[in-house]
């Protein structure tokens, strides 16, 4: 958590990441149930970085992001599938070579409303799933017999006030998909 802004606002998953730092210090034995219970609530009422401070500020600093800044995801010859929660860093490289990628952002918590996603891929098919309200601008795609399809609106879009996707690279003879989780009744995918 930055100390140089103690009065910027923290989202939900950074308050998220605070209560898994607290639940790793209950089972480290560094707080009781008590202090956790109380230190819990602090942090779900707390608003800004300054607030939430002196609930965490004698534990060992691991950062309520714990996401790197930067991650790289390769893939060869094979699926890879990535659901659920994780944490989302800021940069995002994912390189593929005759593979299939599929990453499922619905359930991710970020750590910047800005996440940069470059892209190399050979003969690959990369499928993006963005939460409800994100933005992608893929402009910045350099295809080489390739397809891209976005189903989502553009970042530039005035209307949309969530994440924001900036997705770069190179494809070659490859699929690009950027879409929002389809629903019907009872199922996703």
């Amino acid at each position: 958590m930055s100390q140089d802004r103690p009065d910027m606002r923290i989202s939900d998953a950074e308050r998220e990441l605070v209560v898994a730092q607290l639940n790793t210090a209950v089972s480290e034995g560094r707080l009781t149930l008590a202090e956790f219970e109380e230190r819990v609530d602090g942090v779900l009422r707390s608003r800004t970085v300054g607030e939430i401070e002196p609930y965490v500020g004698d534990l060992p600093q691991k950062g309520p992001i714990a996401a790197p800044e930067q991650q790289e995801i390769r893939n060869r010859s094979s699926n890879l599938k990535r659901v659920g929660r994780w944490t989302v860093p800021r940069k995002l490289l994912i390189s593929t070579r005759a593979g299939s990628v599929k990453l499922d952002f619905t359930e991710a918590q970020f750590s910047s409303q800005l996440v940069e996603v470059r892209l190399e891929a050979r003969s690959s098919s990369i499928e993006l799933v963005l939460p409800r309200g994100a933005t992608a601008d893929i402009d910045s795609i350099a295809p080489h017999s390739s397809s891209l399809k976005q189903k989502v609106p553009a970042a530039y879009d005035p209307a949309g006030s969530g994440i924001v996707f900036r997705i770069g690279g190179e494809v070659r003879s490859s699929s690009v998909r950027v879409r929002y989780q389809r629903r019907f009744w009872r199922w996703r995918w």
